[in-house]
């Protein structure tokens, strides 16, 4: 089988797409032939080995960790899933056309989208459902989305408006589309306008996705009000001296029944998964480069079967 990986850490000509054999479920395991896995700009940093101290990794290593397809063998012990059930999940090596994962962290896929659509969901959405409930959003609250064009951001955004605040978004022209459509009350051109120009005053929360240096996220923690929350998915943000205000950074953490509960909001149609892109797996070393020069924006899917 195919599959994309690295022997060594480096830059994005390190990714390796290999005949491998296909992998064999243990204990408590499924095999999945995988419909699609979708990009994640934090991969870059597990290719180039800036997440070595938080995420040990074995050389020779397959990407990916979205997942969204069949399962096709079961492992001894598992009796939750059963041989041709469609699922998604949060794995490891889920860039290749066959996975195995443990069968616990596998749940039934959307069935409002496509298959391989779905692969858009696990990490971000995850990401996203935790950042909006470590913000501990109440309806009427204004909430500052900064990265509301981004895979995270687009379910912030819906998750946000679901809970009935009003979602203020930073995002660029290509995104303010898609951006308005998952329900943002309010959309800032980051590229054209300062953020403090363009509020009418302090919001309750700000939800951080972006990568920020210091000055950039001093100067996005003072647009809260007095009391209120910041939440960031990437740096840490300080609180001004007196403010009064609670910062804090969210780690995703793999959570299936969260993510259940994602899938219902999808067949609901109560949030809506909408890739951006579909590349094959030969393209993902290109997928790594774009996003190094910042030239990725939603949720790109990557098709594993030629």
């Amino acid at each position: 089988m195919k599959a994309a990986r690295i022997h060594q850490h480096g830059d994005a000509s390190v990714i390796r797409i290999d005949e491998i054999a296909r992998p064999v479920p243990g204990m408590g395991q499924v095999l999945i032939e995988v419909a699609a896995t979708s990009f994640n700009p934090t991969e870059v940093a597990l290719r180039n080995g800036a997440l070595r101290d938080l995420v040990p990794t074995h050389l020779p290593l397959t990407l990916g960790w979205d997942a969204a397809g069949t399962i096709v063998e079961l492992g001894e012990g598992v009796h939750t899933h059963a041989v041709g059930d469609r699922v998604i999940g949060w794995i490891d090596g889920a860039a290749a056309e066959f996975a195995v994962a443990d069968a616990a962290s596998m749940v039934a896929a959307p069935a409002a989208v496509p298959l391989a659509d779905a692969a858009a969901l696990p990490l971000a959405g995850l990401t996203a459902w935790q950042a909006i409930e470590r913000a501990r959003l109440v309806a009427g609250e204004r909430v500052l989305i900064n990265g509301a064009g981004g895979g995270i951001g687009g379910f912030a955004v819906q998750l946000a408006h679901r809970a009935r605040a009003r979602v203020i978004a930073t995002a660029s022209p290509r995104s303010r589309h898609a951006v308005r459509r998952h329900g943002a009350d309010q959309l800032i051109d980051y590229t054209a306008t300062a953020l403090g120009d363009a509020l009418d005053g302090p919001v309750d929360v700000v939800l951080n996705l972006v990568g920020l240096g210091r000055e950039q996220a001093d100067a996005l923690a003072s647009l809260v009000r007095p009391g209120g929350r910041v939440v960031s998915v990437t740096n840490e943000i300080e609180a001004p001296p007196g403010s009064g205000m609670t910062t804090a950074k969210v780690v995703a953490r793999n959570d299936p029944a969260q993510l259940a509960a994602l899938v219902a909001l999808a067949d609901s149609g109560a949030i809506t998964i909408e890739p951006t892109e579909h590349h094959p797996l030969g393209e993902l070393a290109v997928l790594h480069r774009r996003a190094e020069t910042g030239d990725i924006h939603g949720k790109i899917i990557v098709l594993p079967a030629a």
